[in-house]
């Protein structure tokens, strides 16, 4: 089944997610107050200026390749030199005001604007990307996917929730159900025989379900259920093929916002409401297993 309202497939559609992505944290952070800005989010050691400055900071290192001098001493929320890097980013503009950073973000979304909407710019052009070059597409997905979740938590902390049906959030819905064949068979290490399946019930809708099979190396392969599903490869079956032996079948239903701030791992699984039928130690697994952020 696929994602409803479905993510934007073209690069102008894309451009105009990131846009919105990024015009919605300004908004929020011009509605801010000068304390709401310091308050704390489900992202460790973050306040709520913090994640306007990661998405500011980012945009404008994508931008201009600068990084600036800061001195970061031993931080425990980093877990590696990508995190190292937003931190960085994120120390620097801690002496700020929050409206100074609102500032910086809304100024920084014109110049990119400038670069995205050229008309010589192409889907398939290769970009440097947080892990190295990329496709501005795939690019441009990375980014709207992580902008969205630093929106949802400054929401969060903030208590006004919203945006959950907009192609930021689609985007993110359509990344973890991408990822997701690899999280049950490889992540969360679910035997072969069983299927797994993951409802999104709203305001973006959306089903994705994997049966996990036994490689020709033994190893656990995640084989997806649906048309569409991950890169869209459908197993051919063989008609003269003995039919395949019973499987047992986890689904697990959940909003929208339980899902992707699970995915985000901003939440327990302790934390996550969601309903589930079938075998719980599989469903538990799946969702420690859920997280796709770095």
């Amino acid at each position: 089944m696929p994602v409803h309202p479905p993510a934007p497939q073209d690069l102008p559609g894309l451009i105009e997610a990131h846009t919105q992505s990024v015009q919605a944290v300004i908004d929020l952070g011009r509605s801010c107050r000068e304390a709401d800005f310091d308050k704390p989010t489900a992202c460790p050691g973050w306040s709520v200026k913090d994640h306007i400055a990661h998405v500011a900071s980012l945009e404008h290192y994508f931008a201009t390749g600068d990084l600036p001098e800061v001195e970061l001493g031993d931080v425990p929320h980093v877990k590696n030199d990508l995190g190292r890097l937003a931190e960085t980013l994120v120390e620097a503009r801690r002496p700020l005001p929050g409206d100074d950073v609102v500032d910086e973000l809304q100024e920084v979304l014109a110049i990119r604007q400038g670069w995205l909407y050229d008309a010589d710019r192409s889907a398939d052009e290769e970009v440097q990307g947080p892990f190295g070059p990329m496709t501005l597409e795939a690019f441009l997905r990375l980014r709207i996917f992580d902008i969205w979740v630093h929106e949802q938590d400054i929401r969060a902390a903030l208590g006004r929730p919203g945006n959950l049906d907009t192609p930021g959030a689609s985007i993110a819905l359509q990344t973890l159900f991408d990822a997701f064949p690899r999280i049950v068979a490889k992540t969360a290490g679910i035997e072969p025989g069983n299927t797994v399946i993951i409802e999104s019930t709203g305001p973006a809708v959306g089903r994705v379900g994997v049966r996990v099979e036994e490689g020709e190396d033994g190893r656990a392969v995640g084989m997806p259920l649906f048309s569409g599903d991950s890169t869209g490869v459908i197993p051919v079956i063989d008609p003269s093929a003995p039919p395949p032996p019973e499987f047992a079948k986890t689904s697990m239903h959940m909003s929208t916002d339980a899902l992707t701030r699970r995915a985000a791992g901003r939440v327990s699984v302790e934390d996550t409401h969601y309903t589930l039928e079938g075998d719980e130690s599989v469903g538990r697994r799946v969702l420690e297993a859920l997280v796709i952020t770095p």
